[in-house]
Order: C-alpha cells, then sequence, then structure tokens
C-alpha cells in the first residue's frame, strides 16, 4: 500500500493521475471543474477543483490550476447527498494540495489568513492603546504596569 498523500510535503502530477479517480462530478463549467475524487491505493477522498486563468497581460495565455482538499467521510456523503457547500475559498477552511511550478503538488493552509487579519487587529488596538497613553501623560509605574497588562490582553482576553 502506498503512504497517503496526507503524510507526503509535496506530490508529483504523475502520482495524482496514477492513483485518483474521480468518483462524482459536481460541476463542469467552462471555467471551474469540481469533483469527488477517490485514491485508490488508501482510499481517502478529496475535493478536485480545477479553473482556467486566462492572463490578459500575456496576451490571454491560458493556464489551469488544479486543488485537491481532503475530505472526511461525512463530507464525501454531506456534498453528495445533502447539499453541503464546498465552494473555493469560501470552504476551504483547512490545508489542501494545490499545484505549483514544476508539476509538483504542496500543501497549502489557509489559515494563515486568519492569524494575519487577527494581528492587524491587535496592531490596530495597540497602535489606539499607545496613543491615549502618551496623550495622558502618566509614566509612572502603575501606568506602564496597567498598559502592559491591557496590551497582554489583546492577545489573549481570558
Amino acid at each position: 500500500m502506498n503512504l497517503s498523500f496526507h503524510h507526503m510535503k509535496k506530490v508529483s502530477s504523475n502520482q495524482l493521475q496514477e492513483r485518483l479517480e474521480t468518483v462524482k462530478t459536481l460541476s463542469d463549467g467552462e471555467l471551474e471543474l469540481y469533483e469527488i475524487a477517490k485514491d485508490r491505493d488508501t482510499g481517502d477522498h478529496y475535493l478536485h477543483y480545477s479553473y482556467l486563468h486566462r492572463d490578459i497581460a500575456a496576451g490571454g495565455q491560458e493556464e489551469v490550476f488544479h486543488q485537491l482538499l481532503p475530505l472526511e467521510n461525512d463530507d464525501v456523503l454531506g456534498i453528495m447527498f445533502s447539499d453541503q457547500p464546498y465552494t473555493y475559498p469560501d470552504h476551504w477552511k483547512r490545508a489542501f494540495l494545490r499545484n505549483g511550478p514544476e508539476g509538483d503538488y504542496v500543501w497549502f493552509d489557509p489559515g494563515y489568513l486568519d492569524d494575519e487579519r487577527e494581528s492587524a487587529e491587535v496592531g490596530k488596538q495597540l497602535k489606539e492603546m499607545l496613543l491615549k497613553f502618551k496623550t495622558q501623560g502618566a509614566v509612572d509605574e502603575n501606568a506602564v504596569r496597567k498598559l502592559l497588562e491591557d496590551a497582554d490582553r489583546l492577545r489573549d482576553p481570558e
């Protein structure tokens, strides 16, 4: 039995072509394709999303991108029989394989985008706190301690 793609840092497109088979095509439009695929060797299921990108700056050159989101059994059943939403990017919240240069697929974790937004918000709040501290003019030990405690609570409110 071959190693699951979940345990590989990079997956070659040849491996995917050899091992994946379409279980059900969910939608097949001019620019996008969604299908449920199964790894013949491991039984793992994936939501395959493929889209056509036209690079207008390069004279309309077309390039096809592929992404594979691992699915749990409940997700497979939910998508196939219960209208569970599956569209990219709204419903792709965990790590998935996406193709890159040189024909290899690599794992991409979209969670870092949420971390970036959260960090930007904390930075904004911290900046406001510092401006308020500066305008109040109190720089005694208790005021500094309270500022630092408030700053700590921005990242860990509990």
